[in-house]
Formats: structure tokens, sequence, C-alpha cells
């Protein structure tokens, strides 16, 4: 279903935005009949409320909706934009659309409360449409509610429809779209390519394991995104109890959202090189399934001690991320459900991120408030660098104690990134446990539009 703007409309209703500490004002402007009817409905502001006010024919002449104050809108994103959804079937017209970052949390926000997963249950989407605001890029919003679309429809779709296959297909419909090309490398023929990690984790699996490998754009800057494609994860051997298995459908978001993100940079026609590797395996129990004890060699010939099979995603990104380094991309970006840790440290709601780059991290932070998608830097903190050397072997891919496991799954990443000019994973959720404005239960997509919005800045484009 794609999520776009109405195209303007004579007979659009108008909507006005009322902040909460103006509202008595607001009211006094309005006709005496207009004003005790909104009065009578106890408005006041308070943000995402509405009142419609009728006119002769029974139908609104005028919405006013309620934009709280700074601290609510702080408090709760995307509200303005759901409630505009939730309105009545009409066309609607913001009669003043506010300056700055406002704006455009305010269109993302119906955008992206329209959306429905359809595949298994009809669901229809909301009858109110918004005219698309003239004094931002309504195009370019469409494109990231499109992006958005892809990737939560990714994640919400059960590993029995969104296996390895299934989303090497999703890449390959991706790349028609925009004239892509893409590469998908399978079962055994990922040992003779050298990607060991990627078999070794997914070969138990019924369905063969894959590097799925996509690239667009000949010239200007690499970038380089990788995603765990995990598309369900058993814990393997160590195996998960049913509670935390449940939902592990989604244990491919950070290849949902890096698919995201390059439709996003295709669609936008970034004039940079763009390449897109997901490792593409499902983590499961048979003979063959890899065991706690074992000690595997990446790629790059670094050598693994297993002490948990369920700690498997860093292991199938190792080896995309050491092939991604070998050309030396000018910025490299994974994206991963990697650790509950994460989870632990920053909530759902932010993602967490890694980078050594300075400008690149300040870049990120800014971005991050303008667009609404939450991030927050952890460190790569070099004293715990001890924590993933096990002495037997080069890496342990689960270290006992437990503290600090997201930036120790980082630390482990890193060490397959060294000829990336510039560095950055994101320990990403990917889910919304409950409705929230502009965020229905289930999928999400989480640091792809923050990244989105400073790449022409930090790749100078």
């Amino acid at each position: 279903m794609p999520l776009s703007f109405a195209a303007e409309a004579d007979a659009a209703i108008p909507i006005r935005l009322v902040d909460k500490a103006d509202a008595k004002d607001a009211l006094a402007t309005l006709s005496g009949p207009a004003s005790g009817w909104a009065e009578h409905h106890g408005f006041a502001g308070t943000l995402g409320q509405t009142c419609a006010i009728p006119g002769a024919s029974g139908r609104p002449d005028l919405v006013l909706l309620g934009t709280g104050d700074a601290a609510d809108r702080e408090r709760t994103r995307f509200a303005i934009g759901a409630a505009i959804a939730k309105l009545p079937e009409a066309v609607y017209a913001i009669e003043t659309w506010p300056d700055g970052p406002l704006a455009s949390e305010i269109a993302l926000g119906y955008l992206f409360s329209r959306y429905r997963f359809s595949r298994y249950r009809n669901q229809s989407a909301p009858k109110a449409r918004l005219v698309a605001p003239m004094h931002i890029d309504a195009a370019r919003l469409e494109r990231i509610a499109t992006a958005e679309t892809l990737t939560r429809d990714l994640i919400n779709t059960p590993a029995e429809d969104m296996g390895p296959r299934d989303l090497e297909h999703a890449a390959h419909d991706l790349a028609e779209l925009h004239g892509a090309h893409v590469i998908g490398t399978h079962g055994d023929s990922l040992l003779d390519a050298n990607l060991p990690l990627i078999h070794i984790v997914g070969r138990a699996s019924d369905e063969a394991p894959r590097l799925i490998d996509m690239s667009w754009g000949d010239s200007g800057p690499r970038l380089t995104l990788v995603g765990k494609g995990v598309c369900f994860d058993t814990g393997g051997l160590n195996l998960k109890p049913g509670a935390s298995m449940g939902l592990m459908k989604k244990d491919m978001g950070g290849a949902a959202n890096v698919l995201g993100l390059a439709h996003m940079i295709m669609a936008e026609g970034l004039p940079l090189r763009l390449r897109v590797l997901i490792p593409a395996v499902e983590n499961a129990v048979a003979g063959n399934a890899f065991r706690p004890g074992d000690i595997l060699t990446a790629r790059d010939g670094q050598t693994i001690e297993i002490n948990n099979t369920d700690a498997e995603g860093r292991l199938v990104l190792a080896d995309a991320l050491a092939l991604a380094s070998e050309e030396a991309p000018d910025l490299l970006v994974s994206m991963a459900t990697l650790t509950g840790a994460a989870r632990v440290a920053v909530g759902a709601d932010i993602a967490p991120f890694y980078t050594d780059d300075e400008a690149l991290a300040a870049a990120l932070s800014e971005a991050a408030r303008e667009v609404a998608d939450p991030v927050w830097r952890l460190p790569f903190h070099a004293p715990y660098e001890k924590l993933i050397e096990p002495g037997i072997a080069d890496l342990d891919n689960a270290p006992k104690g437990g503290f600090a496991g997201s930036i120790t799954a980082a630390l482990f990443l890193r060490r397959f990134t060294a000829q990336a000019r510039a560095y950055a994973h994101f320990d990403i959720y990917a889910w919304s446990a409950s409705d929230a404005p502009g965020r229905p239960k289930g999928g999400l997509g989480q640091g792809a539009r923050a990244l989105f919005e400073i790449l022409p800045k930090v790749l100078n484009l």
C-alpha cells in the first residue's frame, strides 16, 4: 500500500494547528457559535486533540488540532500527524505549516499512520487524506515512507514466508525497481567464496544459507550497508526458551532496515556507489548444527571460539564485514538486532550506535533529533577488548559474565572492518511492542532515517 499525500484540493477542509498555550486566544478569534462549540467540547490544544467545527451543511468548516507544547511533543513524537490520519474521511489541508523539523514530523506522522500490514488479513487504511505540504519536499517524505513500509512488511512477515530465499527475492525486487544488480551465493558455494561463518551458522536449516550482494551506482564515494539477515533464530543448540523465541521472525530486522535505507538512497538518486550485503540464514537445530566449544575460522583468518550458539548474528556479520572491508569503503554501516543488552541499556525506542568517527557521531546525533529517529552513541570501550579474547582463539563470540554485552558485540564486529575508512554499527530492536502514534505494533525502521539525512554531509555528495 503506497503511503502518499493527497493532491491539492479546493474543497479541502482546513486544519488549524493550536498550541496549548495559545488555545484560549485561538478560540477567541472564532465566531461566537464556533468558539462556543469548541469550548463545549473541551478543546484546550492538548497534543493530538481535535475538534471539528461544523458548517451550515453539517460538514466541518474547520478542524482545530492541538499541538500541545514542546515537552509534550518531545515525549510523544508523530502524535499530530497520527491525529490527522484518524479524522473522518475527507481531504484536509493544514492552514499554516510550522517551520523547522516539526513540519516534516507532522507529515511523516501522517504517512506512517496510514501503514497497515494486510498480507494475512484485510485491514483498511485511514480514510482521511492530507494535502501535501508546500514548503517541504513531499516527494522525499513519500520515498521515506515507502522505505519504512518495505522495512515493516519484511519484518512483520513470519519466517515461513520470509526465509533466506524470500529475503533474497525481496532484494531482487528492490534491485529491479532501481536498476541495481544482485548476486546470491548459496549453500556450499559459500565455502568456495570463503564465507565459512555464514555457511556454518546456516547449514542446519533445510533452506540454504546465502549471502545477498546488491550493488548500485558507478561513481562517487563507496557506501556499504551490511544487515543481519537471520530469518529465524532458535538459538541453535543453545536453544532459546519459548518465550524468547516468539519474536525471532524479526531477527532479520537489520537486513530489513538496510534494504529500506537502500530504497531511500536509490530513489533519491544520491551520487554514490552503494553496496548492500545481507548474510541470510536460519539458525536451526539439526545434527550438523555448530556446537558450543567449536573454534571457527572467519573469512579473514581470525579464529572464534563458540561459547554460545545463540550469539550467531555477529558470526554471519563478521564474514560480510570482512568482505565489505576489502573494498575500503568510505563508509561501512552494519545494522542488526544483535543483543538484548542494548535493550537493557537504552530500551526499545532508541537505536544505540557505535563509531570512532567523531564527525559522523555528531552528525548522526543532530540528525536523529531533526528527523525524530532517536539514536544514542555508545562507546567502543577499548579496555573491554580483553573480554572478547578467550586465549584459545582470537575471539570469543559470547564472553562470560554478561556485562556490557552490546559493547563487546560491537567490539567483536569492529575487528572485521580494519580497511573501512569509517565504520558505524547500529544495535537495533526493529520492533514496536505496542501501538504508538505512527508506529503500530510490529516491525519498525530504526536509525535508517537518521543515516539517510546525514549521507550527503558525511560523504561530501
